[in-house]
């Protein structure tokens, strides 16, 4: 097996890497190791756009027609004054 040794990691970093680790029942080495190679899986799924998530998201929910693309519409900003 192969070691791999990291220098200099913040102790911000590493407090909420033991963090990670308690709550899932792990040493802080295992939850590098298990943090290490979900990386491989992540790489491999294809980034999309934004309208792409939130179609895939809402998928499930019925629609029967398309939303309305909302370019060219000016926004009004909000006044939180009483």
């Amino acid at each position: 097996m192969a070691q791999l040794i990291v220098r200099n990691i913040e102790n911000a970093v590493k407090v909420k890497l033991r963090r990670r680790a308690q709550r899932h029942g792990r040493s802080m080495e295992e939850e590098v190791r298990e943090i290490l190679r979900s990386v491989p899986d992540e790489a491999a799924v294809p980034a999309s756009g934004l309208g792409t998530e939130l179609a895939r998201l809402f998928s499930k929910i019925g629609l029967d027609s398309d939303i309305p693309e909302l370019k060219g519409y000016t926004v009004d900003p909000l006044s939180f004054e009483r």
